[in-house]
């Protein structure tokens, strides 16, 4: 895969067009093409804990057109479930009744009812729908339409799609890595906040739009820095954090005033966001310049000393329940780094498998599950040794995973 150690959205882009064109006309995915799958899942929201009781761990599959349930208490895949084409992002209601997956090459979001693991009918969506994020009272499922400027609520209940929801300054014709990419929702439900790339490639300020989930209306767009990459909201829902992935800083926005206030800076090539339970540190990946993860004082967005102890490009990272150890996807390296969050020290680095740009942790915090996108596969780590267990043989091209309260 061709992907800059500084530059993480952009090529991504183009992988999947890639990608699209392979399945459009028919071909088989080649195994480079597979490996760039987990790419795909380029912005993702904060990891964090989750609710109690896990049930079962769905991985959407790419290449494949599937999903594939995984039983979190024997670590066994299940019967995949067939889906639309290009699955590539994925989100459960906060009861564990129903899976959302948007598919990026079909333009639909298909539900799955997890009672008996059915895929409903799917959801004709706005645009090629790229992230997906649910409200806390699971009522409204939001779509980011990708190359189209607009992100589609969907409702819950009916599984119908309502009015798209027009945002600011997305899918730029012709520019590669323009597109609305991800969505973060406040904890009281309010508010979904949008992030737009405009590409150009990156010489343009990107954007997060305010949505009012109560009248699903844009509010004004709030800028940020070149070629955002991440978004995420603090626990107690004060603050959104964005990675501008072409430069050095993060771009807090206070959700009072939907205002940007000074950037913070960091390393360069911010990726990838996770807060403590307690929401007083932020974790941010940094991939370039070998590769670091920086603490961020929440209260006063102040960096702490860097923790460089992890290997070359780290690209995804999730946080214990008990907030205790931060684990740390390296891209390059095929491996993780479990990191002590009461020092900032790493203390174990575990072999997975090649490319893993993934982490979903169990909300009773004893299992961390990577994916790993050239193998299809996930690998368990038991987070009480932080030891890697057996690998689940999924579907080809892994590219999100989420996890059942």
């Amino acid at each position: 895969m061709v992907k800059q150690k500084f530059l993480v959205r952009a090529t991504r882009l183009g992988a999947v067009a890639a990608a699209a064109a392979a399945l459009a006309g028919g071909l088989a995915a080649s195994p480079a093409a597979a490996a760039a799958a987990p790419a795909f899942r380029a912005v993702r929201p904060a990891a964090g804990p989750g609710l109690a009781h896990p049930v079962t761990a769905y991985v959407a599959n790419f290449f494949s057109g599937t999903v594939t349930p995984i039983n979190t208490a024997t670590n066994k895949a299940l019967k995949p479930i067939k889906v639309g084409r290009g699955p590539h992002a994925i989100a459960i209601t906060p009861n564990g009744k129903t899976v959302y997956v948007a598919n990026l090459l079909s333009g639909t979001v298909t539900p799955i009812r997890t009672a008996t693991n059915t895929a409903l009918k799917p959801i004709k969506v706005s645009g090629t729908p790229y992230a997906i994020a649910i409200t806390p009272n699971g009522k409204t499922a939001y779509v980011t339409g990708g190359k189209s400027p607009t992100v589609t609520p969907i409702n819950t209940a009916t599984n119908t799609a309502l009015k798209p929801v027009k945002v600011n300054g997305s899918g730029i014709t012709g520019v590669p890595g323009s597109g609305v990419d991800a969505i973060a929702i406040t904890p009281d439900g309010k508010t979904a906040y949008a992030l737009t790339d405009p590409g150009a490639p990156g010489t343009v300020l990107g954007r997060v739009t305010p949505i009012n989930t109560a009248t699903n209306t844009a509010l004004k767009p709030v800028k940020v820095g070149r070629g955002p990459n991440a978004i995420a909201i603090t626990p107690d829902g004060k603050t959104v954090y964005v990675a501008n992935a072409i430069g050095y800083h993060v771009t807090p926005i206070s959700t009072a005033t939907n205002t940007a206030l000074a950037p913070i800076r960091v390393y360069q090539g911010p990726n990838a966001f996770a807060f403590t339970p307690d929401g007083k540190t932020a974790y941010v990946t940094c991939v370039a310049t070998g590769g670091a993860v920086l603490p961020i004082d929440t209260a006063t967005n102040t960096v702490g000393q860097p923790i460089l102890a992890v290997d070359p490009r780290p690209d995804a990272i999730a946080i214990t329940p008990d907030g205790k150890v931060a684990y740390v996807a390296s891209y390059d390296s095929g491996t993780v780094t479990a990191i002590r969050t009461a020092t900032n020290t790493a203390f174990k680095t575990v072999a997975v498998g090649a490319h893993p740009s993934f982490i979903a942790i169990t909300p009773d915090g004893k299992t961390a599950y990577v994916i790993s996108g050239p193998g299809g596969t996930v690998t368990p780590i038991s987070t009480a040794s932080s030891t890697a267990l057996k690998p689940i043989k999924v579907g080809h091209g892994p590219a999100a995973i989420a996890i059942t309260p």
